[in-house]
């Protein structure tokens, strides 16, 4: 059976972004577009739960229930941090107590960093990451969303996150879902891996995706936003990271692969595969654009199966010497979720067992990075392109 996800790294510590009241990147600069309100409130998830709203019993207006029953960002990212694993993380890093501490909170309980003055009457701090802490604050637009006179521009003009704009999403997410610090990772906190459609695959559904929307859209889109803070973290290293440069290396050589794909991309040509200096600001510039061009374009079938096709030929990279063993690993890594997302987008593709156990074979071999095989995992990938011919 074809696998979802590879967040094994990570099991229950990933959660959404909360970009609090001023719209701001947690790695730093303003995030495009997630522009927030400046005098719009919290007001907290009691004014979404009502029957009325979207604590409702129907398909319309159940939202609230399926997120608050189901979806692991309702209480666990708060509850991760009273944990026995916490307590050592927090330990090392000599946090008194990491349920209050910003550096766990911003992302695990991201609602405790709201001022004072951005917090309605109904708003708690308590609450994990809940409804604001991606559609944003509601103050401004809480009452008048649901009139069927509103237009999606209406809503997002009110300060409600566009997030059927998947640059926008993947801006949302990204932070939390993998920006951790050094500092934290040496503690013992998971490595986390960004990567928007399996992500959202695997959570509850209390939204309905666009039925002209494409999973391997997303996924690219994800990709370059990931790819954009990758550099903008490295770039402010104050020391080599050897760890982090092989992961952005990784992600760059996957995404120059696909340049190309289509007429409208934007190139990643002109970034070299040195992780360092003024080539982190030209990629993180380029990802950028070309994460905002691939989010507004039509996204095809054939598009996919490019893409599909072309990163499944990327066997004689993995059998050039030269490249340590862990940038061999870690392009593995990146490349079995991008053929996963892929495969899994093509439209009325019928089913194939012997892609699916090649694919997972792929996915087995580039499970330990230390025990990484690039010559066992050109072969396997030789064969799952080879499984892909009709």
């Amino acid at each position: 059976m074809r696998r979802k996800s590879l967040s094994c790294r990570a099991p229950g510590a990933s959660v959404l972004v909360s970009l609090i009241a001023a719209g701001l990147s947690l790695v730093g600069s303003p995030l495009p577009g997630a522009e927030t309100i400046s005098t719009n409130r919290f007001l907290g998830t009691a004014t979404c739960s009502s029957s009325g709203c979207h604590g409702g019993g129907g398909p319309t207006q159940n939202q609230f229930l399926v997120w608050s029953l189901r979806d692991v960002h309702a209480q666990r990212p708060a509850a991760t941090l009273t944990t026995a694993r916490s307590r050592q993380i927090a330990d090392a890093l000599q946090i008194n107590d990491p349920a209050a501490d910003l550096r766990c909170t911003t992302c695990h309980a991201p609602l405790q960093a709201v001022p004072i003055a951005s917090r309605g009457e109904t708003f708690s701090a308590g609450e994990s990451v809940s409804c604001e802490s991606c559609h944003g604050p509601a103050e401004n637009w809480l009452r008048s969303h649901t009139r069927p006179d509103y237009t999606h521009a209406d809503r997002t003009g009110a300060g409600m996150r566009d997030l059927k704009n998947l640059y926008v999403r993947a801006n949302t997410c990204v932070a939390c879902h993998q920006t951790v610090v050094p500092a934290l990772l040496q503690a013992g906190h998971p490595e986390l891996i960004f990567e928007l459609d399996g992500q959202s695959v695997a959570q509850p559904k209390h939204w309905r995706e666009s039925a002209s929307g494409s999973g391997a859209q997303m996924w690219f889109v994800g990709q370059a936003v990931a790819l954009r803070e990758l550099s903008w973290q490295l770039a402010g290293e104050p020391a080599s990271n050897e760890k982090l440069a092989a992961r952005w290396s990784a992600l760059l050589w996957l995404l120059q692969k696909l340049d190309g794909l289509g007429p409208e991309f934007s190139t990643l040509s002109g970034c070299s595969a040195e992780p360092a200096g003024q080539n982190l600001r030209v990629t993180l510039t380029a990802c950028d654009e070309l994460a905002k061009r691939v989010a507004g374009l039509s996204w095809t079938d054939e598009m996919s199966r490019r893409a599909l096709a072309t990163l499944s030929a990327t066997a004689d990279d993995f059998q050039r010497p030269g490249l340590a063993m862990n940038y061999q690993a870690r392009r593995a890594e990146r490349l079995v979720l991008a053929l996963d997302r892929l495969l899994s987008s093509r439209r009325n593709l019928p089913p194939n067992r012997e892609v699916d156990a090649n694919l997972n074979r792929l996915f087995r071999l580039a499970q330990s990075l230390p025990e990484f095989n690039a010559l066992a995992f050109a072969e396997a990938l030789n064969a799952f392109s080879k499984s892909l011919s009709p």
